[in-house]
């Protein structure tokens, strides 16, 4: 897809994405964070009865403005002892790091004003929660443009490491609702599902022991 068409998309889709009001947000990310709460809790149960390793490191993201916020989960999860990671820009066109966040952290702010945490070992992780402004119906994401969940996940399926990928999104960043014709384009990497308040697209997501 041209790249001014995909401009225009993203300008539209965080158009809408701003008309949400505030406390539709405060519910959206609520349910979002139930639902990512419980699946991975059944999920690592089932794994884990099959004989699987429970899933250990999710990486997530810190919500940019406008995004679900996912940081009351994060704390959740940390405090279960889930290993939760947050990514870290290493260079311009360089794949995403994930390093070690807790709910003691201090987070430093980097490029485009991501909150980071201090970089460590570098950590793979089992499952990745992307932040995604619009999807289709076949859970293909459209970022912010700069390439770099793209970049990552290509690297990691390259390696052979295939994380169970969540696109997070509003329900407003259905792309075919706006705009029908749209086709990804060949460089982006398709993610499992995407879980919006409304729920999960598809509705189907690839188990660990896939």
């Amino acid at each position: 897809m041209p790249k001014n068409t995909s401009d225009l998309i993203r300008k539209r889709l965080i158009e809408l994405r701003s008309q949400i009001p505030v406390a539709q947000r405060q519910r959206g990310s609520l349910l979002i964070r139930g639902r990512l709460f419980t699946w991975l809790g059944l999920s690592s149960d089932r794994a884990e009865a099959k004989g699987f390793n429970r899933p250990l490191v999710v990486a997530a993201f810190w919500a940019l403005d406008g995004e679900p916020d996912l940081e009351p989960l994060l704390a959740q999860w940390d405090e279960a002892g889930v290993i939760v990671a947050l990514p870290v820009m290493v260079e311009k066109d360089s794949p995403l790091e994930f390093h070690r966040w807790t709910s003691a952290t201090p987070m430093t702010m980097a490029s485009f004003g991501v909150m980071e945490p201090p970089k460590q070992q570098p950590l793979v992780p089992d499952v990745m929660l992307v932040p995604t402004l619009g999807f289709t119906e076949f859970a293909d994401r459209l970022g912010y443009g700069k390439g770099f969940y793209d970049r990552t996940l290509h690297a990691l399926r390259s390696k052979g490491i295939d994380p169970v990928t969540i696109g997070i999104s509003w329900d407003e960043g259905a792309i075919e609702k706006e705009f029908p014709e749209y086709q990804a384009s060949d460089h982006d990497q398709q993610l499992d599902t995407i879980l919006t308040p409304r729920g999960w697209t598809p509705n189907e997501i690839r188990a660990f022991d896939d």
